[in-house]
């Protein structure tokens, strides 16, 4: 059965995804860790504690998808384990098939040569019969023999009477009878030799057992063969011994029979044919019993290469058998194997279906826990804008410049009379100026002296970043007096750790646009970046734009408000950007197009209005609910008294330009504070660009950055005057009062 795996690998990815933040770690070992979490219930401090449930419910969400990460993990253990059974499985059954065909061959080469056998037995049989013939041929012709040699002897016993007469033929015929006395030597040896091949023949023939017991029941019947022939042989010298008595007893008579020799010669020369006659029939019989010696061992030596070629095809067959047994034994071995290996399978998938069952149980918890999410998320939306508007929707910042090295008229903070108050109440949100023997103090929402960091200012209004994903307007600008630092808090320099707000404010939008995209949230961004110079507009990102100060060859660019509250800039860039790295490589060709210019105050002194728009558009496709936000980051030209920085001809031009918006600026931010009818957005490019931006329930925050040196307290006190005034506005729900005391 196919198991789809790639879903599960995108919800473990999900989960990781969505568990970037930093959450605490929890370890499951078993089931007992995720009853005790299932059992888990919310706690909270009472029914309106939302914002204690939705840390709660982000924890246990936490938990619960480290639970189902844990079983994920579980389960693809088991599904690796269960896919390596598989090939065990599978290599089991190739090799058992490899062994039953090897079983059929083996059993088909025994069958064979068992055939072969039986082929081989029937010729030895048939072999045997014709020899069993051929020996009672034999027989019979001894018989006969016999039959011959007693009527022989008989005529001898006949002739006996003569042998007194014929004393000079006794020693031929004794001779004669050593001839058939060693004859019959020769046929006892034979009987003997004959006897030491049966017994051979009996011990191969117990070695052989049941194909050589035809062969043996054949010997028997030979032994019988033998013993008759034994018997006859026994006869033979009997009549030998009755031979030699009866011629003893012609010795004794043989005076007697001497007189009866005359008469007896014709009788003699007739008896000497006859014998002559019986000595060729006697030779013919010994030639026929060469003849028969000869096939007996022609015979014998047959049965031995037989015997011999038996005894090695019952080798064959035996080391066949062992090996035979071997293999059935293996197959039994990889039978039972197979067996274990079905009913770890069993196991598993048994298993595998009561993971599944509990992961789909606790993917129905997370599925009601996501929706929680959901209205959790709506929930915290509206506490964040909440919580903003208390503070107010118009937020002022204050940041002091450290000393440089190379200002030599000021001795240090002290030298420019700047202090932090130390009280409970004012600590980080006041700054105390001494000038010419008078205190000034000055409150804001927030005060960073010199020793602060780009990551302490960011950490301030990374919420204020935050609700331009939750689909609100944001503007964040930096004012001040040339020179006193606004460029490296919005910009910054290269390196980690000086980073300036733009930066930040786009790594925390995309981490955070990603972290959302496990519950179903995809982001659409587009950036654009312009500068206003002398109330004109100037595109950064046109391609092949010149770093010059020559307007003529410049297009004129319009600003444009719908009823939505939206605004566009006609023939502005506006580029797509997917990751932090696009909107890097951005803000470094913008840095190179963007209008500086050298003046007393200040080596490298911007003379424009940077303005940074990010356009967000987010949509969640399990919710369907949509969001448009805006973020507007802003370095604001330094602002810088006529008499002081001593400007002439485009400088001057330039100053004048930078003062009179910045002007334009505060009398907005005054009207829209005090409820005028008319608020002037038209009385300057920036105004009317950041329209949208400063009112209804925009969220706006402005960086006033002074200098330390004692030689700009001048201008160091108009911005924070400035700054009071705004920071005094109530826009939106009005705010804790702040107090300023001049």
């Amino acid at each position: 059965m196919g198991l789809k795996v790639a879903p599960r690998r995108n919800v473990l990815s999900a989960i990781n995804n969505g568990g970037a933040e930093a959450a605490p770690v929890v370890e499951f070992s078993g089931r007992e860790d995720v009853e005790r979490l299932l059992a888990e219930k919310m706690k909270g401090k009472s029914k309106n504690d939302f914002k204690g449930r939705v840390e709660q419910m982000s924890d246990y969400i936490k938990k619960l998808r480290a639970c189902i990460r844990w079983y994920m993990e579980l389960e693809d253990g088991y599904l690796a384990e269960q896919e390596k059974l598989r090939g065990t499985l599978d290599a089991e059954n190739s090799r058992h098939t490899q062994l039953e065909a090897q079983l059929s061959n083996a059993i088909e080469e025994l069958k064979a040569a068992n055939l072969d056998l039986t082929r081989r037995c029937e010729n030895l049989e048939e072999t045997l019969s014709r020899e069993k013939s051929e020996k009672l041929i034999a027989a019979e012709s001894y018989e006969k023999e016999m039959q011959e040699r007693e009527l022989a002897e008989s005529s001898r016993d006949l002739l006996t009477v003569d042998l007194e007469r014929v004393t000079h033929d006794a020693k031929r015929f004794s001779e004669q009878l050593k001839m058939v006395q060693d004859t019959n030597k020769r046929l006892q040896e034979y009987n003997t030799s004959l006897q030491q091949y049966n017994s051979n023949l009996q011990a191969d023939a117990s070695k052989s057992g049941e194909t050589i017991s035809k062969l043996q029941k054949e010997k028997s019947a030979m032994m019988e063969t033998m013993a008759a022939l034994r018997e006859c042989n026994n006869s033979m010298s009997s009549q030998l011994e009755s031979s030699r008595a009866s011629q003893q007893e012609a010795i004794r008579v043989k005076e007697e029979l001497r007189k009866e020799v005359e008469c007896f010669r014709a009788e003699l020369k007739q008896a000497r044919d006859d014998r002559d006659h019986s000595v060729a029939q006697l030779n013919n019989l010994n030639i026929e019993l060469a003849n028969c010696k000869e096939q007996i061992g022609r015979s014998s030596k047959e049965c031995e290469s037989m015997s011999t070629k038996v005894s090695a095809l019952e080798e064959t067959c035996n080391t066949q058998q062992d090996q035979i047994q071997t293999l059935q034994k293996q197959l039994a071995v990889a039978t039972e194997k197979l067996k274990l290996a079905d009913v770890t399978a069993i196991e598993a998938m048994t298993g595998y279906e009561e993971q599944k069952e509990k992961i789909k149980y606790l993917e129905e918890r997370l599925a009601h826990a996501e929706s929680q999410i959901v209205e959790g998320d709506e929930l915290r939306k509206k506490l964040h804008n909440t919580i903003l508007e208390l503070k107010g929707n118009i937020r002022v910042f204050c940041r002091v410049r450290p000393l440089l090295r190379f200002h030599g008229d000021s001795n240090g903070l002290e030298g420019a009379s700047i202090s932090f108050p130390t009280s409970v109440e004012s600590a980080g949100r006041a700054i105390d100026l001494m000038n010419q023997g008078q205190k000034l103090s000055f409150s804001y929402d927030k005060v960073f002296d010199h020793n602060a960091s780009q990551e302490d200012v960011f950490v301030e209004i990374s919420q204020l970043v935050q609700s331009a994903l939750d689909g609100y307007k944001v503007c964040i600008f930096a004012y001040g007096q040339t020179g006193s630092g606004k460029t490296y808090t919005m910009m910054g320099r290269p390196g980690n750790d000086q980073k300036g707000m733009i930066p930040r404010s786009l790594e925390q939008i995309f981490k955070t646009s990603q972290s959302l995209e496990s519950q179903g949230w995809e982001y659409f961004m587009q950036a654009s970046m312009l500068e206003i110079y002398n109330e004109s507009i100037r595109d950064l990102l046109a391609p092949g734009r010149p770093n010059s100060f020559d307007m003529s060859a410049s297009k004129q660019y319009t600003i444009k408000h719908d009823p939505h509250g939206n605004t566009t800039v006609s023939d502005l860039t506006i580029i797509d950007v997917f990751s932090i790295a696009d909107v890097t490589n951005l803000l470094e060709k913008a840095s190179h197009s963007r209008s500086v210019g050298k003046t007393q105050m200040n080596e490298q002194s911007s003379r424009s209005h940077f303005v940074f728009t990010l356009k967000i558009s987010g949509s969640n496709k399990n919710t369907g609910q949509h969001v448009e936000g805006i973020l507007n980051l802003i370095d604001l030209a330094g602002s810088e008294r006529l008499a002081k920085s001593s400007s002439t001809g485009d400088r001057l031009k330039e100053t004048q330009s930078i003062n009179k918006s910045l002007s334009a600026l505060s009398d907005v931010i005054f009207a829209i504070a005090k409820g005028d009818d008319h608020v002037p957005f038209r009385n300057s490019k920036l105004t009317y660009l950041l329209q949208p931006c400063l009112g209804g329930d925009s969220k706006a925050l402005m960086f006033v950055n002074i200098s330390p040196e004692a030689s700009s307290v001048g201008e160091t006190i108009c911005s924070l005057r400035f700054a009071s005034r705004v920071n005094a506005c109530e826009i939106g729900i009005p705010r804790r009062r702040t107090s300023t005391s001049i």
